[in-house]
């Protein structure tokens, strides 16, 4: 019996009738309307496939397979979905993981495309479940009534966003596809059906509900217990308060509800500026007056994604560039002179400042180039500069010219937006270059539509979000490394190249990157796994050979032993038992034999210093010398010429000639490199604390690294080693570059080179708080009211 079965209990007979009427409201729109959206989709392919690069045979192939099949993936949608509700008519309610994983018996392997197109359609449902829940939690239980049933789940609901997943997986699952190509198809779907089934669902629940059909009253959730009481702080947790998880892999590209659209760091500058604003009292501006008292209206502040309150914050945002402007402008602002100049300019138009950044954009001059790669110039400056120097290829006098006031705060706060996050955020070289070559058309977009500083789920955003996610901390070191700058620069090569004043360009290109990141997450997953896989061979090869070490100390301790058998047992005979010991541990048989051939090995040497003359020695080892010398790369004559060199010393040592002894033959040297530390002496002190507190932190945690220079990356905890208790660190790409123990980190923390890490809201919000603090810093640096 399924899951989805054994929750499904018949009370009473069910409404054959009405069961009939929802199944024709529902599944042969939702048939037909998959059937319409995949004829489409070859289309869609072969226009992926023009920008393919080097994929474009398989969207070519993809495309062929999509016509060939186009009827069978029909087909086998609708047949999904009719089994489902056939089962539901039937009482015993089909769970959608048992379909998607085929009931399958015990534990099987499963390939990686599989797995990718699995994980695929649960994104889909999960996106569909998070569009309707709402009317979801009322049609289950208005169709659990109408079959009889006590209670219908997400797992259960035959016309369910999981379902509807599974009728998608099975679909396209005996179609040939490349892993890129199915998943590109399966977000399509996502993308066309989504809308439809939301009004679908709206309208089977409006039907049921005309019918009578309310269904049981939802369960009140149980009570949570209380938390148990927090113990004492100690001293450690001062600095470890809190370590918050990085957001999972692929959480950072779903659609943000709508109560998060607006960044937090706007709400508490607008927190900051109602109550400057109250300070100021009459000294305000008028506007500024208005924009602080309403700031304050209602005692929230900032609302998330009310329009007049975004307006407020863009306002706000005006008064206090304009402020920092005018005290940038010293003594000669003062005067008037500035003013009196710029009133005999007229102010650039829009049109004519979209022409400008547009040559910009396709050509940048060599000094904005030059101010990109330097932490030292204003971005924003120096953009006001080049636009007004570079209108002269309009026809235009720059000596006639000024900015608009609204078209100068779009510049400013692009340019210094750049400026944080360039000199904030972990970018090497050609990370740096390749960010800054997005300040023109970020420009031109706060040009175009200044909701972009105010809306989290600008699309504009949201690509930068995801470009400066890429670039952060990779140097290009490894080929994944390589290849997903590689993507980045195609991405940025072809906003630079395609972007005119169609702001679609953002939703496309980060909607592309966002599956590419997708692809590259996977490929991170599997190369932290193979680091604490590593980390874990190391870690037992270290204790294999510290055990391998011990048993031959406790057996030559005060030993003067021949220097052949010294080598022999020294290297050839630890090197096996430390190979015995990781394939079968102390109780098999390698490793017993070995011991009883060091033991035999010493007692023949013992038996040499009592003199005992014509042994043919080491006879009764042969087999078992032979497997060890076989184990460092010794076979045939070569073995064999080292048992002879072995014995002929045992020989001369019996006779007393130590001229006679034969050196061993040349072996492969053993390698005994110990396990990665984090190369700090634990003598320069640590808190017993901060030590508890680490030990205590959950896989998964993640940590902020500090370098020499002040560099700052995140490091993941991947795995602990149930050997030696170090922690294994991963960064963002999943590769090892810390593996140290609780007190050596609680070292680093001593000096300041680690501390919790805080998962920001993406570098566009972290860098706007960041362009506040350092305006606040100036208006309080001249000793103006601060926004404080």
């Amino acid at each position: 019996m399924s899951p989805a079965q054994a929750e499904f209990h018949r009370l009473k007979a069910p409404d054959a009738a009405l069961l009939a009427q929802a199944k024709e409201a529902f599944l042969p729109a939702l048939g037909e309307a998959f059937a319409v959206a995949v004829a489409r989709y070859d289309d869609v392919l072969f226009d992926r496939a023009e920008r393919a690069g080097s994929s474009q045979l398989l969207f070519l192939d993809g495309m062929r397979e999509l016509r060939r099949r186009r009827e069978e993936i029909a087909v086998r949608f609708r047949e999904h979905l009719a089994r489902a509700w056939r089962a539901l008519e039937q009482g015993e309610p089909l769970s959608a993981e048992g379909a998607l994983s085929g009931q399958q018996g015990g534990l099987s392997l499963v390939s990686e495309q599989e797995l990718e197109s699995r994980l695929a359609v649960r994104n889909l449902a999960a996106a569909l479940q998070r569009e309707c829940k709402d009317v979801l939690a009322r049609l289950e239980r208005r169709l659990a009534w109408v079959a009889g049933g006590e209670v219908l789940d997400a797992d259960s609901n035959p016309i369910g966003p999981e379902h509807i997943g599974v009728a998608v997986h099975q679909a396209f699952a005996a179609c040939e596809l490349a892993p890129e190509v199915r998943l590109v198809l399966i977000k399509l779907c996502e993308r066309d059906l989504a809308p439809l089934v939301a009004r679908l669902y709206e309208g089977l629940d409006q039907r049921l509900a005309r019918a009578g059909v309310q269904g049981p009253a939802p369960a009140r959730p149980a009570a949570r217990p209380a938390p148990p009481p927090r113990p004492a702080t100690a001293p450690g947790e001062d600095l470890f308060e809190r370590v918050p998880e990085e957001p999972q892999a692929g959480q950072a590209w779903a659609e943000a509800p709508v109560e998060e659209y607006s960044p937090a760091w706007a709400a508490r500058f607008m927190e900051r500026w109602a109550g400057g604003q109250r300070m100021a009292g009459e000294h305000s501006a008028p506007g500024a007056a208005a924009a602080g008292a309403g700031a304050g209206a209602g005692g929230q502040g900032f609302l998330p994604g009310d329009p007049a309150a975004q307006g407020m914050l863009l306002e706000a945002l005006h008064h206090l560039l304009e402020h920092s402007r005018q005290l940038r402008g010293g003594a000669e602002q003062a005067a008037g002179t500035i003013q009196q100049a710029q009133g005999q300019q007229r102010p650039l138009t829009q049109r004519e400042m979209l022409s400008v950044l547009s040559l910009l954009q396709a050509t940048p001059t060599a000094t904005l180039r030059a101010a990109i790669g330097d932490q030292h110039e204003s971005l924003s400056q120096r953009l006001k500069s080049e636009v007004l120097a570079n209108a002269s290829q309009l026809g235009v006098d720059p000596a006639s010219t000024r900015l608009d006031p609204k078209d100068e705060d779009a510049i400013d706060l692009v340019g210094m937006l750049f400026d944080v996050l360039l000199d904030e955020r972990d970018l090497a070289d050609r990370p740096r270059e390749l960010i800054g070559r997005l300040v023109v058309p970020f420009v031109k977009v706060a040009l175009l539509d200044r909701r972009m500083f105010v809306q989290k789920t600008h699309p504009a955003r949201r690509l930068l979000n995801a470009l400066a996610e890429a670039c952060e901390g990779n140097q290009g070191e490894s080929a994944a490394e390589r290849t997903l700058l590689a993507k980045v620069e195609e991405i940025i090569e072809r906003l630079v190249a395609e972007f005119n004043e169609n702001l679609s360009i953002f939703m496309t290109l980060e909607e592309e990157f966002r599956e590419f990141l997708e692809q590259h997450r996977r490929r991170v997953e599997i190369t932290e796994r193979r680091a604490a896989e590593i980390q874990r061979g190391q870690e037992r090869l270290e204790q294999a050979r510290q055990r391998a070490q011990q048993e031959l100390a406790a057996r030559v301790e005060g030993l003067e032993l021949p220097r052949a058998i010294s080598e022999f047992l020294h290297n050839a005979w630890q090197h096996h038992v430390t190979l015995a010991l990781l394939r079968e541990g102390d109780a098999g048989a390698a490793f017993v034999e070995a011991m009883a051939l060091a033991d035999g090995v010493l007692d023949e040497v013992a038996e040499a210093r009592r003199h005992v003359v014509g042994k043919p020695w080491l006879q009764a080892w042969q087999p078992a010398l032979l497997k060890v010398l076989a184990s460092v790369g010794l076979h045939g004559d070569a073995a064999s010429a080292a048992i002879a060199a072995m014995g002929d010393t045992l020989q001369a040592v019996a006779a007393a000639r130590p001229e006679l002894e034969k050196a061993l033959p040349e072996l492969a040297p053993v390698e005994n490199s110990p396990v990665d530390l984090a190369g700090l002496d634990e003598a320069q002190g640590f808190d017993k604390a901060d030590v508890d507190y680490i030990r205590g932190l959950p896989v998964g945690t993640w940590l902020d690294f500090i370098d020499k220079d002040g560099r700052v990356q995140p490091g993941k905890l991947s795995w602990i080693s149930p050997i030696s208790q170090r922690l294994l660190f991963v960064n963002r790409r999943g590769v090892r570059f810390c593996v140290a123990s609780a007190e050596e980190l609680a070292a680093m923390v001593r000096l300041g080179r680690l501390r919790m890490h805080v998962a920001d809201e993406g570098a566009f919000d972290a860098a706007m708080q960041g362009v506040i603090e350092r305006l606040d810093s100036v208006v309080a640096a001249r000793g103006s009211a601060t926004l404080h």
